[in-house]
């Protein structure tokens, strides 16, 4: 139970210095029991009274010889086994401590700590794989925080992006509201209902148009894991993608140009990249006036949406892509839709993995948006 108790160094030398004064004595025994024999047995092959009689005289010789040296061979073999158990066991415990003491370091997770690897035996070996285990744990752990991190951010968007959502709904419904409550009333001007039931109508089509989006911008986060990836190229379906904002912008009187430089192989969500593509497109085109011009042009690994119009202030740029969020130059509730296109479009973006720029142009008077492939 004592040496159960013991640490390792006083225990390894116990074990080791009881093993040698057990082997001292052993070996001091036989020399003292035998060499007086081997003696005897050498001299015995005379028959002549007077050799026998030397023999027995040297063999007590001797025997009373060893027997006085003894105690001091005895006490000089103690003194070296001692030393030899003290460095024996300094030699084998001290890289054990060393671990031990690293170990408890790591234990309380202080970085920058690993155990010395002096030797390619077992200890050798064990200290490298501890210090193999311990990066892998502050490895691990560092990539959890940052998920907690990303979740805790993920969560706190979320919440603002409902509390602004709700924000954003209630204005149209405490219009439709409102006018409804007048017309059933019949105040004022409110009694002409054929005019008013069609600016209802006209709220209700903008107000589910908006929670629409709503819904399809809360569903992103959990479609953005399961929605199938394929390697397509992009320049096979950019002109479909365009078409309707071709249309669009023919009406308006807008130059729409799509320029395909090259063949650009993207491998991610072909659905996705599609609802990207179209809400920067939309974005373009509803913020360029008559008269000038949207350009697409795509290159082996980017695609760039160029819009001609009021250049964008630095400092505002980054608040585009927030959720609800409209500058003061048109980009109201009628003319400017919810705010919510950009906002998407830094989702799916974050979602894919892809990387974005959006900046004003050199050359022209306008915006430039990139999507890196």
């Amino acid at each position: 139970m004592i040496m159960k108790k013991l640490k390792l160094f006083p225990k390894i030398f116990l074990y080791t210095f009881s093993v040698m004064l057990f082997i001292i004595i052993i070996a001091h025994i036989m020399i003292y029991t035998f060499a007086p024999q081997m003696l005897s047995s050498i001299n015995s092959i005379s028959e002549n009274g007077i050799m026998i009689e030397n023999a027995l005289n040297t063999e007590r010789f001797v025997s009373e010889a060893i027997l006085r040296a003894f105690p001091f061979s005895f006490i000089l073999s103690i003194i070296i086994a001692f030393i030899c158990s003290f460095l024996f066991s300094r030699v084998i415990t001290t890289p054990i401590k060393e671990i031990s003491d690293t170990t408890e370091k790591m234990a309380k997770l202080k970085k920058e700590v690993s155990c010395s690897v002096y030797s390619f035996d077992e200890i050798g070996v064990l200290a490298t794989n501890v210090n193999t285990l311990y990066k892998n744990l502050i490895t691990t752990i560092n990539n959890l925080e940052d998920e907690k991190i990303k979740s805790n951010e993920a969560e706190q968007l979320k919440v603002d992006f409902l509390r602004s959502a709700s924000h954003e709904l209630k204005t149209p419904v405490t219009a439709l509201n409102a006018i409804l409550e007048n017309m059933i009333l019949g105040v004022g001007k409110y009694k002409n209902k054929d005019v008013y039931l069609l600016e209802c109508k006209e709220i209700a089509d903008r107000l589910s148009h908006m929670i629409k989006e709503i819904l399809d911008t809360s569903r992103l986060d959990f479609l953005a894991g399961s929605e199938k990836t394929e390697e397509f190229n992009l320049a096979e379906i950019l002109n479909k993608i365009c078409e309707p904002y071709q249309l669009i912008s023919q009406s308006k009187g807008i130059d729409f140009q799509v320029t395909v430089q090259d063949t650009c192989l993207v491998n991610t969500s072909k659905k996705h990249m599609e609802k990207l593509l179209s809400n920067v497109l939309s974005n373009a085109v509803s913020y360029t006036e008559l008269g000038h011009s949207v350009s697409v042009v795509l290159q082996k690994n980017k695609i760039m949406v160029k819009n001609e119009c009021t250049p964008i202030p630095e400092s505002i740029i980054p608040h585009l892509f927030e959720p609800f969020y409209r500058p003061d130059f048109a980009r109201n509730r009628k003319d400017g839709g919810n705010g919510l296109g950009l906002y998407i479009v830094d989702m799916i973006a974050k979602s894919l993995n892809l990387t974005y720029t959006f900046k004003q142009m050199n050359a022209l008077q306008g915006m430039c948006f990139t999507l890196y492939f």
